[in-house]
């Protein structure tokens, strides 16, 4: 499964988007992400400004901030690179046991640089969460918590997932969850150990923006 990740170092920036001050939920997803260290998934169904709000928070929030999405094409328009590259992550997937934990730390061979980003790493955002399987999730943990030596869920980085769970799935094939499944009780995000241990706050946007013809708006969300 490809993933991307695009990094914003952040600076203050002259904000791009003006949010809704009318939409309780997105100025609720912006006070969670501003002053708490709370996971959250912000979820909500298609034209409800999921994108909208990832575009603000990455020009307005002040904290070092790394934006992931799981698809070849927000690699494109991010500029990024694979998120298997960045964390070092091998293709073959992740079995959450001291043993694979162990192999995967002694295969990393980060530079300085990387090491730095890391280290001031705040906020990491994953895109499309419907897409990421859920042993990505755990070995970004095993790396996170090997390379900031802190022994908290991600290193004690902050997480924010925003995707709809009813989009599409996780990829993974059948010989890979006929493993993965003795460790796992579904091949989702939120089946991630590290997530089961601290489970996100919940957001879900339901203003609908991108569409006014309530006609047309449930045949979408029927789709």
């Amino acid at each position: 499964m490809l993933i991307c990740v695009h990094l914003w170092l952040k600076q203050k920036s002259v904000a791009t988007f003006t949010p809704d001050t009318d939409n309780k939920m997105f100025q609720l997803a912006i006070q969670l992400v501003n002053q708490s260290n709370r996971n959250i998934f912000l979820t909500g169904k298609a034209g409800t400004g999921k994108t909208t709000f990832l575009k603000y928070i990455r020009n307005n929030c002040p904290e070092q901030m790394a934006v992931v999405a799981p698809t070849g094409v927000a690699a494109i328009n991010a500029g990024g690179v694979t998120i298997h590259s960045f964390f070092q992550l091998p293709l073959e997937p992740f079995f959450p046991e001291p043993n694979t934990r162990h192999q995967l730390i002694s295969r990393l061979r980060f530079n300085s640089e990387k090491k730095k980003i890391l280290l001031e790493l705040e906020i990491l955002v994953i895109d499309e969460i419907s897409m990421v399987r859920c042993d990505i999730l755990d070995a970004i943990d095993t790396v996170l918590r090997h390379v900031r030596q802190r022994n908290q869920m991600f290193g004690g980085v902050q997480l924010l997932f925003i995707g709809d769970m009813l989009q599409l799935p996780p990829v993974i094939k059948n010989e890979e969850w006929a493993v993965l499944k003795k460790y796992y009780s579904g091949k989702f995000f939120f089946h991630a150990h590290a997530i089961l241990k601290d489970p996100p706050i919940y957001v879900e946007l339901d203003k609908i923006f991108r569409q006014q013809d309530p006609v047309f708006i449930d045949i979408l969300n029927n789709l």
